[in-house]
């Protein structure tokens, strides 16, 4: 036995976390693959259905990935059928990526995958939107934590 109780498994809200992620992760995976998307696809096309025919660069920002992880995704999402990348006419440094009718007319049914993927976690709609905040509170924290850090 320990004398660090914080140290102990049950206790980690990072392995809490992993098991919750992993978990909620694999059933997107495999209610995804049905319709030929991965779950990084799906974040994808879930900020593109919100805001269409945006820079790559926002893409990123808003899934917080880098370049070199992102650019496979769409690419795959390219061939695919379902996006389209353009560079944009008044700056071209800019590489736009835009939904196709394929994608549009998959929507209702990924919003049924994630009508699913709620439904699994059997929380009331209140104790989803609740977690739902306190997650990302718990993301804006760290963040501005790790801001904080990188500028001392």
């Amino acid at each position: 036995m320990t004398d660090f109780e914080n140290l102990r498994l049950d206790r980690q809200l990072c392995f809490a976390l992993y098991k919750a992620t992993n978990r909620i992760t694999r059933l997107y995976t495999d209610l995804l693959s049905e319709y030929g998307i991965t779950y990084p696809q799906y974040l994808v096309l879930l900020v593109l259905w919100e805001k269409d025919g945006i820079a790559v660069k926002e893409v990123m920002n808003r899934l917080n990935l880098d370049s070199g992880t992102l650019s496979p995704i769409i690419k795959r999402l390219e061939n695919a059928g379902f996006v389209t990348k353009t560079r944009s006419a008044s700056d071209e440094r800019l590489v736009l990526v835009q939904l196709t009718d394929k994608a549009r007319q998959l929507q209702p049914m990924i919003a049924e995958v994630q009508e699913q993927v709620a439904c699994q976690t059997k929380l009331s709609a209140t104790e989803f939107f609740e977690l739902l905040d306190r997650l990302n509170q718990l993301a804006t924290s760290l963040n501005t934590k790790e801001a904080k850090q990188s500028a001392a």
